[in-house]
């Protein structure tokens, strides 16, 4: 492996940890959202947001499952993030000891 091909894996690598580093955070927010509309009572009003505007939500339960199905697709992406991630570690790893 030529050093060109290494910078472009550094580069990969690079972006596979960023998006890691979003969706940690997007997974983080939606858990801190469940959690608070399950604390949240029931004769308080729940609003969603959708694009710049607020609406009311009068179906907590399916917006409840919306939340925990957006959380397992994330949690899901995540997993392959982390193995691609690994992956690339190891690539890097092999190709700086064989420049070496």
């Amino acid at each position: 492996m030529d050093q060109q091909q290494l910078q472009s894996l550094v580069q990969e690598l690079q972006m596979v940890r960023g998006q890691i580093q979003s969706l940690t955070s997007q997974f983080n927010e939606i858990s801190l959202t469940i959690e608070a509309l399950k604390e949240q009572s029931p004769d308080r009003a729940v609003y969603r947001a959708l694009g710049g505007v607020l609406l009311e939500v009068d179906d907590r339960a399916s917006l409840s499952q919306d939340l925990v199905s957006s959380k397992e697709t994330i949690e899901a992406h995540l997993e392959s993030l982390n193995a691609r991630e690994s992956e690339l570690i190891s690539q890097y790893n092999e190709a700086s000891e064989s420049l070496n």
